[in-house]
């Protein structure tokens, strides 16, 4: 039988998303590795992987709400809108602690973001990035994210450290930029740590280097991503019908379900409506 699970990974700075993936098939000795939410090579902290049959959760993996620690650098506008890229203007008149912290609420709430040339956004085909390595730029339609809140944690060797939660899709760097715009020195984000992604945390996270092939026994199960979803555990006959991908009647309140063997094993993330259940994504072996 194959490994199977969730790793939570503390991600090093300079690493991709896809090294994290190469890195661990190898130790985990599991050809089946993704992962949920992309963090770039500057960024560090959590990065949701998925193991074996964990990987036909990638489509329900990537949390509605994260949480970032980013360093905010005013005075510096660079192409990429980070630390990583080339300088394109400074200043030397900066804003004080108090000039940010009045500035945040203009970039809480529902707010339309404008996502940088440097992503992997596709538009007729082609990635922004690859079009930018070029020295080309292309109009981008504004997005609708939430910035549900943001902290000003106070200054660190210039640099004022925000703590974010936020909707998926938020580009921070595009929010720092913005926010150096809005002040008028300009800003870039200098780091980046993501701390939570829905309702894991980067404390229970492990490091790349600390990981042998005994840990593949120490993986959270599949079910820990549907969490918010109720539980049902079907009969003989309900759990024959739900392995062949067929609906069943069930007794059970509508919603997001999941469903498991009298033997306690999670079969799949179903959907109950008017006492049918169905089947969305099955996770047993075949």
């Amino acid at each position: 039988m194959g490994v199977n699970g969730i790793l939570l990974l503390d991600k090093d700075e300079g690493w991709t998303s896809q090294d994290c993936v190469s890195k661990l098939r190898g130790v985990l000795g599991e050809r089946r590795i993704g992962h949920a939410g992309t963090l770039d090579p500057l960024a560090t902290g959590l990065l949701v992987v998925l193991v074996g049959r964990a990987t036909r959760a990638a489509a329900f993996a990537e949390a509605e709400t994260k949480e970032y620690v980013a360093a905010f650098r005013p005075g510096i506008v660079t192409d990429t809108q980070d630390i990583t890229g080339n300088l394109l203007r400074s200043s030397s008149v900066l804003p004080t602690e108090e000039d940010v912290r009045k500035a945040l609420p203009r970039f809480t709430g529902e707010i339309e973001q404008i996502p940088p040339m440097y992503s992997a956004i596709k538009i007729n085909g082609q990635k922004l990035y690859d079009i930018a390595r070029r020295g080309g730029e292309v109009n981008r339609a504004p997005r609708r994210i939430t910035i549900h809140s943001i902290d000003c944690l106070g200054q660190e060797r210039g640099d004022y450290l925000l703590r974010i939660r936020c909707s998926k899709g938020t580009y921070i760097r595009t929010l720092c930029h913005d926010l150096g715009e809005y002040l008028g020195c300009g800003g870039c984000m200098a780091a980046l740590r993501r701390t939570r992604s829905g309702s894991f945390s980067v404390e229970n996270a492990q490091r790349i280097a600390e990981l042998t092939r005994a840990d593949r026994d120490t993986l959270l199960p599949v079910d820990t991503l549907f969490s918010a979803a109720a539980a049902l555990t079907l009969t003989a006959a309900q759990e024959k019908r739900c392995r062949c991908g067929n609906p069943f009647r069930t007794g059970a309140p509508d919603g997001d379900t999941r469903f498991y063997s009298e033997s306690g094993e999670f079969l799949a993330i179903g959907r109950v409506t008017g006492g049918e259940a169905v089947t969305v994504k099955s996770f047993f072996e075949v």
